[in-house]
């Protein structure tokens, strides 16, 4: 019976890691860029939400 080669294992796993950390990294790349144009939009909507947060506070 032959013998398991660890090495072999380890390096794949380690192969599969970076794999996956890479296309993480790439999605999360290509997120930003396509949110840009929605996160400006995001910002007028924050800076409504504040604004009736300091009514509450002149209120108390």
């Amino acid at each position: 019976m032959a013998t398991p080669n660890y090495g072999y294992e380890k390096r794949q796993k380690e192969l599969a890691k970076k794999k996956k950390k890479e296309d993480k990294l790439k999605s999360k790349a290509e997120r930003k860029q396509l949110g840009e144009m929605p996160e400006s939009e995001g910002t007028d909507e924050a800076s409504d939400s504040p604004a009736p947060d300091a009514a509450g506070s002149d209120n108390t």
